[in-house]
């Protein structure tokens, strides 16, 4: 079998002399929207737990840890994500979806013998599977109950359900029951009034589960429940313990509204044909992505759209004059950065136009 060598870049290339298309994350970009979690609760009792499904490496996650403003444990959304956070050196993980199925149950209370693992769920079937899973490895897992408030997929849906399963954790083997959680979402692009009117809502009725558990004698310890357009939201509801921010460390950019945040990450194209109305670029839809139909835009050129998207490449269109030429490079950003990074086996890490590391994305393509 013919062997294949990937070029990959090295420290002190020029960004333009990339080869294309490729991945790269803008350093002073990142460390702004790092630096404001660091400063927004650095003397919060909230504090954030970002989630490692939009990053998808121990390096980024390790980079929020130094800049500050966090619980050192991070989010992730299935048990192979978890796999990758451990041997990553990270041992305070919360898996936010509930993990079914003899085989990933008996894997997550392994990893519950390598570090602080905590798991949500939602009925008592599934933590009934959790505890014996646990038994069996003679560890022990802690579990977040978690509360529907908006996006109806997974969820207790009233005080009681959760008073219930509180209930059943604590009588349980193997199981420590930790407090609960919940995940919210806002569509459009919402002014700050409306983030906190909507935040605010959806939390308290996170909260009401938490009040229902308590006054049967239980403590709740964690309130894991925000997100990234609630981060200042959240901190200032003083029961909340920690923030599962995701989207504000890369950025995509339809979350602007969070206008504290830059977009970090972004894809380097080339053009390779070009004509007096259109451009052909080397970036399609396999390293792009177009989650929810929304195709990417080139990075502060806003007379340059997209009009149609393949495999491989994409036709731009312009309006007056020719603008671009074989060769010139452009920088396109996305929407919704989790589905671009999954797209990549790793970053390269950019600042003042001179690549510094190259970083990779260990838990890229964890579908299992």
């Amino acid at each position: 079998m013919r062997s294949v060598i990937v070029n990959r870049p090295t420290a002190g290339m020029q960004l333009n002399d990339l080869e294309t298309p490729c991945l790269v994350v803008d350093l002073d970009a990142l460390d702004n929207n790092y630096n404001f979690i660091g400063d927004i609760y650095k003397d919060t009792s909230c504090k954030m737990r970002q989630h490692a499904k939009n990053v998808k490496s121990p390096i980024l996650l390790q980079r929020q840890f130094d800049a500050g403003g966090t619980n050192n444990g991070v989010c992730v959304a299935k048990v192979s994500e978890a796999e990758v956070m451990l041997e990553g050196g990270i041992k305070d993980i919360l898996i936010t979806s509930e993990i079914v199925g003899e085989g990933k149950v008996d894997r997550l209370a392994h990893l519950a013998e390598l570090g602080n693992i905590k798991v949500c769920v939602d009925n008592a079937e599934n933590l009934r599977s959790l505890s014996r899973a646990a038994k069996n490895a003679s560890t022990v897992i802690g579990v977040l109950i978690e509360v529907d408030t908006s996006m109806r997929r997974a969820g207790v849906r009233s005080p009681e359900e959760g008073v219930a399963l509180a209930k059943l954790a604590i009588s349980l083997p193997g199981i420590t029951f930790m407090g609960i959680m919940s995940h919210q979402s806002i569509t459009g692009y919402p002014d700050r009034e409306t983030r906190f009117t909507e935040g605010t809502r959806y939390i308290k009725k996170c909260l009401r589960v938490k009040h229902a558990i308590e006054r049967e004698g239980i403590d709740v310890d964690i309130v894991s429940s925000g997100e990234t357009f609630t981060i200042d939201v959240a901190v200032d509801i003083p029961e909340v313990t920690e923030v599962e921010g995701g989207t504000y460390a890369l950025m995509g950019f339809n979350e602007l509204y969070m206008d504290h945040f830059r977009v970090a990450v972004k894809v380097l194209t080339s053009v390779i044909e070009v004509d007096d109305s259109f451009a052909y670029i080397d970036a399609g839809i396999r390293c792009l992505g177009a989650p929810l139909g929304r195709t990417p835009r080139v990075e502060n050129r806003a007379n340059i759209k997209f009009e149609k998207m393949f495999d491989y490449g994409s036709i731009l269109i312009f309006e007056g004059d020719r603008i671009l030429g074989i060769g010139d490079k452009l920088l396109l950003e996305s929407s919704q950065q989790d589905v671009l990074v999954n797209r990549w086996d790793h970053f390269i890490a950019i600042r003042d136009g001179v690549v510094r590391a190259v970083w990779d994305i260990a838990a890229r393509g964890c579908h299992h």
